[in-house]
């Protein structure tokens, strides 16, 4: 159960943030460090961010994608390529903490958003970039998106069964990442105290992702290669299996855990079997252990597979859908389905999923455009 000894702004009230940003990879950084306490303000084009267009589902006034991305924040519209608009700006600049952005470099440069053109109005200020290709790299200006990094750094090669055709991830994975990478790398320099620059890249973000993957090319040049049923490439079975009412992940790591799940599922011959004996044996007989186990995974449902190997310590879990996962009593314990209100909606989001022991994270809905016109930082 989540900690609620106490109500809190959160551990970083009274650091102020300036966010520049739309969509979600940038609203999301946000949208974590306000959770966490600090005051932000969202500064809007007139036209607002175009995120709330985006979706058909709108509640009172509230669209469902921007909400979801938006909440604990305040709004103002503020036209930055007019003096009026830079001079607010620049005034919000004089008492923030940090900035972030997630437009495009050469956007960002002529707005005058990064610390090159801020650190005469505030020394201290960190400002964070994060872009497709990094802020001056040999593709700065290339446009990106989430799909378009997917395809770039080998992850859509990488997902799909191997006779089929490339695959995104589904959901926007590197936005995501881009974006905790770049709550991360502005606090590391918040915290240091001194001003500067960070830069995050939506591809280095996704390259760095891959990490035991890019390491076996680039030391042994072994290529990755998709694995039917989702299939781990070293850890043998850890893969998808057919159950007898759907579908279930098993993966069994040390051998320990092997010899356990051949004694329950009445197979003791494959503890000594020379194909299947070791996690190295395993991966070199795939293709004769995983047509048996099919088998014996069809034989029960999977929630009877969970109540029979989870008590031995076997990871395995039925495949559920995005209602199942919502709706789970480990959801509801973790408090992780939160309401945000105002005075017409009641609405329903997935709450921050940081928990500060001795903090209760509170929520306020995401603002209206221009909902705080006159909105400043306090010295």
């Amino acid at each position: 159960m989540a900690n609620t000894s106490r109500i809190s702004p959160g551990p970083l009230n009274g650091k102020k943030l300036i966010e520049v940003s739309h969509m979600l990879m940038g609203p999301y950084c946000g949208m974590l460090l306000a959770d966490l306490g600090m005051e932000v303000i969202k500064i809007e084009p007139p036209d607002g961010d175009i995120a709330r267009t985006l979706g058909p589902h709108n509640i009172d006034g509230h669209n469902a994608y921007f909400v979801s991305l938006n909440r604990n924040k305040k709004s103002i519209v503020l036209d930055l390529t007019t003096d009026e608009g830079r001079t607010k700006f620049h005034e919000l600049v004089r008492h923030a903490d940090g900035l972030i952005t997630n437009l495009r470099p050469g956007a960002i440069n002529s707005l005058g958003l990064t610390y090159e053109h801020l650190k005469h109005i505030n020394p201290q200020i960190a400002c964070v970039a994060m872009t497709g290709f990094g802020l001056d790299s040999i593709e700065s200006e290339r446009p990106a998106y989430d799909y378009i990094i997917q395809a770039l750094v080998g992850i859509m090669d990488l997902t799909g069964e191997p006779d089929g055709y490339p695959t995104k991830a589904g959901y926007s994975a590197v936005d995501n990442s881009a974006g905790i990478m770049g709550a991360l790398g502005l606090l590391a320099r918040i915290i240091e105290g001194k001003g500067g620059q960070v830069d995050i890249a939506m591809h280095d973000v996704m390259l760095s992702q891959l990490n035991y993957l890019a390491g076996a090319w680039l030391n042994a040049q072994e290529k990755p290669v998709r694995q039917s049923m989702s299939a781990h490439p070293y850890i043998v079975p850890a893969q998808v299996f057919e159950s007898a009412d759907g579908w279930l992940t098993l993966f069994i790591t040390h051998d320990n855990f092997w010899i356990k799940f051949c004694e329950i599922i009445n197979q003791p011959e494959w503890i000594k079997d020379e194909r299947f004996c070791t996690m190295k044996k395993r991966g070199e007989h795939r293709g004769s252990l995983i047509p048996l186990l099919n088998e014996v995974m069809k034989t029960k449902t999977s929630k009877e597979w969970e109540e029979l190997l989870i008590p031995l310590g076997i990871v395995i879990a039925g495949i559920k859908n995005l209602s199942d996962a919502i709706s789970s009593p480990l959801t509801e314990d973790r408090e992780m389905v939160i309401k945000l209100k105002d005075d017409e909606t009641h609405f329903l989001a997935i709450g921050n999923p940081i928990k500060n022991i001795g903090y209760q994270t509170s929520y306020s809905i995401s603002p209206k455009l221009n909902q705080d016109p006159n909105a400043q930082f306090e010295s």
